[in-house]
């Protein structure tokens, strides 16, 4: 019998008592473990050999996970220095615990985002308390990065954690899964008789070269057979985020329904995102513990005077006869200054009042799809940065009813027909109400927008004198109801999870 020189040496380097996995095979014969797998596969189909294949399934510690395992995890960090400032005792100035704790970079972040979801205190308004009761050394999953750091790879079989526990490292980065597909092979009874009568090495060619065409041997050689089911090296190619084809599926429902796209500053200045909307100055959602302000430029060179006038009287003395205004500290300085806006309103401020692109008239429909930036605390429906579904109509006698039927329409695209409604206070909208959508899998209510009529005292100033409808909605919660996550950190920011974005398919 004749063979390939691969098939005869896994042959004669395989067992008919014992079964040898391909990599003994490969260290055995020297030969790469490709070539054994395609040679054991052609013994086979061949009925040389038998094999068997199963999946091991291996956990390995990231590099930061072994970070973690040596200094402790960021959250740990944060409780051992809040209880070391008295924060046991007394909220204590967030600042100040990050500084003790030694935290950098995205390193606070995380903590930031663990701390709460674990019990070990509270972080609001820019302050920290800390649980006394809390036990840092029964931390599930600091006692499984000591558990694992001693190891390069693990069988889960082997390891006594928690799939709970061993699912939040993976998706903090912390821990990675591997499959291995491991082949053992076995002689079958064929192959001993046929080894114990000879077997020949046979001369065969792997591909075609231009020698042997041109010289002709071409037609005498033996080639190998070409085999397509042996493994092949995965490749994962690039795609557009899912995060960014809903947008896109959102932006063609909007044109479909007759809305024009807005853009417009990432930076701007308070006048544009907060003083037009009639937010007072001294609002605590003006501070520096809601935005993020620039360091450098500070303050915006030109405003529109004659509209920073109007506008400042509107927050002193109202609008109207019977309008108040505030009666509060008004500054142009800090109207003037610069922050990442924290919500894309700050584009229909600049249209409506016809500083974008000239006076526009009624009806009139205009919608953005953009990124906006909060200094929120870290969870499952917040981030520091997130994008909006802003949107508002220009028209005469516009109603309540008129805004809660273009958001059935709008929400019906995706296949959310259970939306429901909930008045709410803004400074800029009344009447106002907040959406409400079921999440698919949890079954509980998740805010997914903020919405009302912008009212006369924001309108006055900008020189509109119809009714305007408004609203702001969450790109990553409709995300949510549309396919179920849980946590938008699953497909956005550093702890996404890859997999999930390169599996799961948007629908249309």
């Amino acid at each position: 019998m004749q063979l390939p020189e691969s098939q005869v040496a896994v042959v004669e380097a395989a067992s008919a008592d014992e079964a040898t996995s391909v990599d003994a095979l490969a260290a055995a014969t020297e030969l790469p473990p490709e070539t054994v797998t395609g040679a054991v596969f052609e013994l086979e189909e061949e009925g040389l050999v038998a094999v068997d294949e199963r999946v091991d399934e291996t956990i390995a510690l990231t590099d930061e996970g072994r970070e973690y395992a040596d200094t402790d995890l960021p959250e740990i960090r944060l409780y051992e220095a809040a209880l070391e400032a008295g924060a046991d005792a007394d909220p204590v100035s967030m600042g100040r615990v990050i500084g003790a704790s030694g935290l950098e970079g995205p390193q606070v972040d995380i903590a930031l985002s663990n701390y709460a979801r674990k019990g070990y205190g509270a972080i609001e308004g820019g302050e920290i308390t800390a649980d006394p009761d809390a036990d840092p050394s029964a931390d599930a999953e600091a006692n499984a990065l000591d558990a694992l750091a001693g190891s390069e790879e693990t069988p889960i079989d082997g390891v006594e954690i928690d799939d709970d526990t061993l699912d939040q490292l993976e998706r903090r980065g912390l821990l990675d899964r591997s499959e291995t597909t491991v082949r053992e092979v076995t002689l079958t009874e064929r192959a001993i008789t046929e080894l114990m009568a000879g077997i020949e090495t046979a001369e065969t060619v792997g591909q075609v070269t231009p020698e042997l065409l041109t010289s002709g041997e071409w037609q005498d050689v033996e080639f190998a057979e070409y085999n397509v089911e042996a493994d092949a090296e995965r490749f994962e190619g690039g795609k557009v985020h899912i995060l960014r084809q809903t947008a896109e599926r959102v932006k063609d429902v909007l044109v479909g329904m007759g809305f024009q796209e807005m853009e417009g500053p990432h930076v701007d200045a308070d006048f544009w995102i907060n003083d037009c909307l009639f937010m007072p100055q001294d609002h605590p959602a003006r501070t520096h513990w809601d935005r993020f302000a620039l360091e450098q430029p500070t303050h915006i060179d030109e405003l529109p005077a004659d509209l920073v006038e109007r506008v400042e009287r509107a927050h002193r003395e109202g609008v109207g006869d019977d309008g108040e205004g505030y009666h509060s500290p008004w500054d142009e300085d800090f109207a003037r200054a610069l922050a990442l806006r924290g919500h894309t309103t700050s584009l229909s401020t600049r249209y409506l009042s016809g500083e974008q692109i000239g006076e526009i008239e009624p009806p009139a429909r205009f919608f953005s799809v953009e990124k906006v930036y909060r200094n929120d605390t870290l969870d499952p429906t917040h981030l520091l940065e997130f994008f909006q579904i802003e949107g508002w109509v220009m028209a005469e006698d516009l109603s309540v009813r008129d805004l809660m039927g273009t958001f059935e329409e709008f929400y019906a695209q995706f296949g959310i027909t259970d939306i429901e409604f909930k008045p709410h206070y803004n400074p800029y909208t009344e009447p106002s109400f907040e959406l409400f959508g079921t999440h698919p899998t949890t079954g509980e209510l998740v805010e997914i927008g903020n919405s009302g009529i912008f009212r006369e005292e924001m309108l006055e100033p900008l020189g509109v004198e119809c009714d305007v409808m408004a609203w702001g909605l969450a790109l990553e919660r409709l995300l949510m109801l549309m396919y179920g996550f849980e946590d938008i950190r699953d497909i956005h920011g550093t702890l996404c999870d890859l997999e999930l974005l390169r599996d799961t398919e948007v629908t249309y």
